[in-house]
């Protein structure tokens, strides 16, 4: 059979089965939601969200404007492109798959916005179609032309704005009507952005969500004397990191003691921000930004701090954390602790067919006992990953998510010295610290029991890196006064290893 006509006949099943709808039913799940820390800072005085999109209604005889119905991703992030590569695997994809997306090009890997991106021309910038999913994991780079060929339907630039659960359609925002058979909710988060009233609008301004946004950075940037970057957390020191590459006047102001204050002991944040100081850059900590100034040009021009500070700036980056973009599916369940769509542990929401991943997803996070929302590239792989598997399979295996973070920064050419952490496991209980910085740091997080339950490693090589997941998941319980005592990493990571040798591990 030729690929057209597969596709024509997938087409008439997708058809077939979306209008007969989804029989098969779900477990809701709920527990005592527990607020998973999200690094970064957020909080009062953001921006209000769009208010939910009113509730439409189709006829029996509307005319639906996708053909592939079977399946629809609503969403075009990094949690849709491999939810694509897992639907291709299996044959479910040509004729069958469709993803709407409010971006302009295919799903890509989008921590790259933030670090290689915003690198100066002349230093070497990562550019699009090199970062496209799903290459971030050492697989196929899935271009525009990767979709065409595997027969999935793609709708560029056109979110989603209404939706009704009853007849299993969609509303985009150019009014086209869609039908689906079994819906994927992939839509992530939005930037949290502050209030236009105090400035949040201004030129010079930016947010960093998508390629559209960091591409006005970037112009802004090559013309840039003075930045300020609001917020000492993940989205504020990559950021901060990169504009040392053009060398430019860079101020960090956020309201806590120390960056990354979600993550980091201040210790091993002194010691980070002494680097960033080498490079130049500033800090204003434990202050509340007040309001935006313009200048006489109607562009940025200061930060007013609460205190009645002033910082002169002509560019501006925010970057005081996110909020799920769960809008317009409010009625599919919202978990109001973590915020995000609930889901079970395999991404079942409370309506058949429907699911959600990445992001947005509010999922048990089986090994802490705990509903969780992580924002986090590898969660939105795996996430999407497990979904698929169970729709398409009789995998019938909750999702055993292991937390999982890392930076890596102040790698453009001609950088004096390259950043690269990872984080494994849960920052709970007393901290060892072990290691000068001199390239590695390593700090571990036990518990009352002695529990090993988190493990911090900065340049640590390709073994040592591998290790942090085996000892977060096993949760061994450490000789404290032997770490405490260890005269390197490598000899602290040795005693931990070896306590994995000894059977008491959870």
């Amino acid at each position: 059979m030729t690929s057209a006509l597969r596709r024509k006949a997938a087409q008439m099943a997708s058809t077939a089965a979306a209008a007969a709808g989804t029989a098969s039913g779900c477990r809701y799940y709920s527990q005592t939601s527990w607020a998973l820390r999200r690094l970064g800072f957020g909080g009062a005085g953001l921006a209000r969200p769009a208010a939910p999109r009113r509730a439409f209604s189709v006829s029996a005889a509307a005319v639906f404007d996708n053909e592939n119905r079977e399946y629809v991703i609503v969403g075009g992030g990094n949690a849709a492109g491999y939810a694509a590569r897992t639907f291709v695997e299996h044959g479910m994809a040509d004729g069958r798959l469709c993803i709407v997306s409010k971006e302009a090009v295919p799903p890509y890997e989008r921590p790259a916005l933030t670090k290689g991106y915003l690198f100066p021309p002349e230093k070497k910038p990562a550019r699009l179609p090199g970062f496209h999913t799903c290459v971030g994991s050492g697989g196929q780079r899935q271009t525009a032309e990767w979709y065409k060929e595997n027969g999935i339907e793609v709708l560029y630039e056109d979110p989603v704005e209404a939706f009704d659960g009853k007849t299993q359609t969609l509303k985009t925002s150019s009014g086209k009507i869609l039908k689906y058979g079994s819906l994927i909710i992939s839509t992530g988060c939005a930037a949290a952005r502050l209030p236009e009233k105090i400035g949040g609008n201004l030129p010079g301004v930016h947010y960093i969500r998508d390629v559209a946004d960091a591409d006005s950075l970037v112009s802004s940037l090559g013309k840039a004397k003075k930045i300020v970057v609001i917020g000492g957390g993940y989205i504020g020191m990559e950021v901060a990191a990169a504009a040392c590459g053009w060398n430019l006047d860079t101020t960090i102001i956020f309201p806590e003691d120390h960056i990354m204050p979600r993550l980091f002991t201040p210790s091993l944040a002194e010691k980070y921000e002494e680097l960033y100081e080498q490079n130049g850059v500033k800090f204003v900590k434990g202050a509340l930004i007040d309001k935006l100034d313009a200048g006489s040009d109607g562009r940025v021009s200061s930060a007013v701090l609460k205190d009645g500070s002033v910082v002169e700036a002509d560019t501006v980056i925010v970057g005081i954390g996110a909020k799920p973009a769960v809008s317009p599916f409010e009625a599919v369940g919202v978990n109001n602790e973590v915020g995000g769509i609930e889901v079970d542990s395999m991404f079942r929401t409370s309506v058949p067919g429907i699911f959600a991943i990445g992001d947005v997803a509010a999922f048990p996070l089986k090994m802490y006992d705990r509903i969780a929302r992580v924002e986090h590239v590898d969660h939105a792989r795996k996430s999407a990953h497990h979904c698929i598997e169970t729709l398409l399979t009789s995998q019938a295996k909750a999702y055993d998510y292991l937390p999982y973070f890392y930076s890596r920064i102040f790698e453009y050419e001609g950088s004096s010295r390259k950043i690269w952490w990872q984080f494994y496991g849960d920052n709970v209980g007393e901290t060892v610290e072990v290691g000068n910085f001199d390239p590695k740091i390593a700090t571990f997080w036990i518990d009352t029991d002695d529990r090993l339950k988190g493990v911090f490693l900065e340049s640590g090589t390709s073994e040592e890196f591998s290790l942090l997941p085996q000892l977060a998941r096993s949760q061994p319980v450490v000789d404290k006064a032997k770490l405490k005592s260890a005269t390197s990493v490598e000899d602290a990571l040795d005693i931990a290893r070896s306590s994995l040798l000894s059977g008491s591990s959870v």
